[in-house]
């Protein structure tokens, strides 16, 4: 009865004997084996360096906060300001524009750069648009944000513009090439409240030194005729000659206030114009970025090993899952 009992029972099976060192020994060559192969590969990937700027904008106070007018010019170039109340988040609207990255594309630099990655270095003179070697434009515009990278620090609002290229001396060029177009934009483009105030200044100061010399016109004929108007008889032409004083020392008084308003916004628009203090200037890179060549290796390693282990290991993992479940 015993003997029927144990039969009929479910009986749990036994895990396979395992050998842990044994186990080790095959994936060990195999992983050793993929090292070698990924480091000897490696050895002929090319030298990324990257150069890096990191910029702290100031807000003028003529600006108040609003760019309303910098947005407005922003947009005319194709430059996306969304709200326009952030001058770091129009920075990087505008290092992302199209119109800078065709600017840059179409700089001509010269730099020093290794045909292949044992090659000696050569000198060559090329826009980026040659370098990236693209087919059109606009897939070179694509590309360009490969190699032309901004962020911004939300809170103490520093600027970070980095460029990743083969030749250090093309990325520190390219870094400060962008800077350079940022403050073109911004002191050229840039439409502000002072520049709007002084054009229309000039405007009227034109208009106002017209009528002036009109009024001196007029009075200088009245006074050829009537040089005495002042002891004259005739009641009407000193009442004429007062007038036309009257008139022209309003036109005078009109230009002098002129002249000084349009020089006040003239000082207005160059306090309108946020200012770029540049904390990190453009190094040039001697330490590639990329690729990290040994964690690669490490990477491939681990990844073969673990994979010949539980490949050849595949029964008794098997088992021991089963074992476990039971």
């Amino acid at each position: 009865m015993d003997l029927l009992i144990y039969v009929l029972m479910p009986q749990t099976p036994e895990p396979l004997s395992f050998n842990l060192k044994a186990s080790l020994k095959q994936p060990f060559l195999w992983a050793s084996s993929a090292g070698l192969i990924a480091a000897a590969l490696s050895m002929f990937m090319p030298n990324y360096y990257r150069s890096e700027v990191r910029l702290l904008p100031v807000e003028s106070k003529g600006l108040g906060g609003n760019l309303g007018g910098l947005a407005s010019a922003a947009a005319a170039f194709g430059v996306n300001v969304p709200g326009g109340d952030s001058s770091d988040a129009n920075y990087i609207d505008v290092l992302n524009s199209r119109w800078l990255k065709e600017q840059l594309l179409q700089t001509e630099f010269q730099y020093h750069i290794r045909s292949w990655r044992f090659g000696a270095e050569e000198m060559r003179k090329s826009t980026v648009f040659n370098y990236l070697e693209s087919m059109n434009l606009d897939r070179s515009v694509r590309e360009l944000d490969g190699v032309l990278t901004c962020s911004r620090d939300l809170k103490s609002k520093v600027i970070t513009i980095s460029a990743e290229t083969k030749a250090p001396e093309l990325s520190q060029l390219i870094v400060k090439r962008a800077v350079t177009l940022l403050e073109a934009f911004f002191q050229e483009k840039g439409r502000t409240r002072g520049g709007a105030k002084a054009t229309y200044t000039e405007a009227r100061l034109r208009d106002a030194r017209q009528d002036m010399d009109e009024v001196e016109a007029t009075l200088r004929g009245f006074l050829e005729g009537n040089r005495n108007y002042l002891i004259s008889g005739d009641p009407a032409v000193r009442l004429r000659g007062a007038r036309l004083e009257a008139e022209l020392r309003l036109r005078q008084q009109l230009v002098l206030t002129l002249t000084m308003n349009r020089e006040q916004a003239l000082l207005e628009e160059k306090n309108d114009l946020p200012i770029l203090n540049v904390l990190d200037a453009g190094n040039l890179p001697l330490d590639k970025s990329r690729p990290a060549r040994s964690s690669m290796v490490l990477s491939v390693v681990m990844v073969v090993a673990a994979g010949a282990w539980l490949w050849l290991n595949r029964v008794w993992v098997k088992s021991k899952l089963v074992f476990e479940e039971d």
